[in-house]
């Protein structure tokens, strides 16, 4: 096999499929990128069996063929290489050896009939949309997706297809995150699916904020979505989501309309003392003023206030100061609303008016 392409050309599939695949594999030859050259199309794929993603390099000559070589290793040296440099890759036995202008590299290779594929059934469901709806839905909620909890299913993202509606759900337990965007089609079917959490994350990263249409394939043990030159395609998490409706409080006694920088700002500036392992806020609401204290076991003390629209009854309630800054900056627009029950209850936080995306954070005793 021989490729002889430009440092440009190689550069871009190879960061879509670079991150995809570890350092530190069980298997070695899961380290590797799998190169296919056929015509003048190479395609390179990298996977950790869980996620799958495919990039596609047209215009490259060369020798028909296919090898398997270290992604990352790869990646490097044509990140390394000067803009436009001219490149050829050639498989000698078990070695690949890279060549540009003076530069010369020699990688392993590793049998490309030994590299893993997700093996996908029929797909039973299909919708389209533009792929800068789809990232922008994932950047509102991914954020509040759990990290090696014990209850495996809040390990990712929910998907949940309704009519016209896809709904995106995401929570550790103590916070929430739930966002919907309207489709052109209804769906043919109601369903609700888990993606795994580096899945959504690395979707997110692939994902532009173009107008251009992507393709999003369905069946009950994966998601595929394909766009241009690339095909990314996930494992499901096979469990039950939490109905995250019965969480949401159906009632509030305090609503505040605040400004969105003023509130940002005031909460960063009393997390500089926060106790770094709870990072506990304590709101204050009464007379017209929203003040937030915090504490930390060297006894030093944060205090900063903003003033609210707020005549009613005086209430003190404590957050994680992280979870709250995380919701407010991925709300867009100059105003938030934050709704509050009780002391003992969760805080809402949306945009004014706006239905289609909610924000929610549990208590902390302070």
């Amino acid at each position: 096999m021989k490729i002889s392409t430009t440092r440009d050309q190689l550069l871009k599939p190879l960061t879509y499929i670079g991150s995809v695949v570890e350092r530190r594999q069980t298997l070695p030859i899961l380290a590797n990128a799998h190169l296919r050259l056929d015509g003048d199309t190479l395609t390179l794929t990298g996977t950790d069996l869980e996620v799958e993603v495919i990039a596609v390099a047209r215009g490259v000559a060369g020798q028909a063929g296919e090898t398997t070589v270290a992604a990352r290793k790869l990646l490097d040296i044509c990140r390394a290489l000067p803009d436009g440099a001219d490149l050829l890759l050639a498989e000698e036995g078990e070695r690949a050896t890279i060549q540009s202008g003076r530069s010369r590299f020699t990688l392993q290779t590793l049998p490309p009939g030994d590299f893993p594929r997700i093996e996908t059934e029929a797909w039973d469901q299909e919708l389209a949309l533009p792929q800068g709806e789809l990232k922008a839905l994932l950047d509102r909620t991914a954020f509040s997706m759990a990290q090696q909890d014990v209850r495996y299913y809040l390990n990712g993202l929910l998907l949940e297809l309704t009519g016209r509606t896809l709904r995106a759900v995401a929570t550790d337990g103590h916070r929430l995150a739930k966002s919907e965007l309207n489709l052109a089609e209804p769906v043919a079917q109601n369903r609700q699916i888990i993606v795994p959490r580096k899945a959504v994350m690395e979707l997110a990263r692939l994902l532009s904020d173009s107008e251009e249409p992507i393709q999003i394939l369905i069946n009950p043990n994966h998601l595929r979505v394909a766009m241009g030159d690339f095909t990314f395609t996930s494992k499901l998490i096979d469990g039950r989501y939490p109905d995250y409706e019965k969480v949401i409080p159906a009632g509030t006694t305090v609503s505040l309309s605040l400004p969105h920088k003023d509130f940002h700002d005031t909460l960063s500036r009393a997390a500089i003392l926060t106790n770094d392992k709870f990072r506990g806020v304590r709101l204050n609401i009464a007379n017209g003023t929203l003040a937030a204290t915090a504490h930390n076991p060297e006894q030093e003390e944060a205090s900063d206030e903003m003033a609210v629209e707020y005549d009613g009854e005086e209430l003190e309630i404590g957050f994680n100061v992280t979870y709250l800054m995380e919701a407010v900056n991925a709300l867009a627009g100059d105003v938030v609303e934050f709704s509050v029950k009780d002391q003992n209850s969760s805080c809402v936080l949306r945009r004014p008016g706006d239905q289609s995306t909610l924000y929610l954070v549990m208590p902390m005793r302070l």
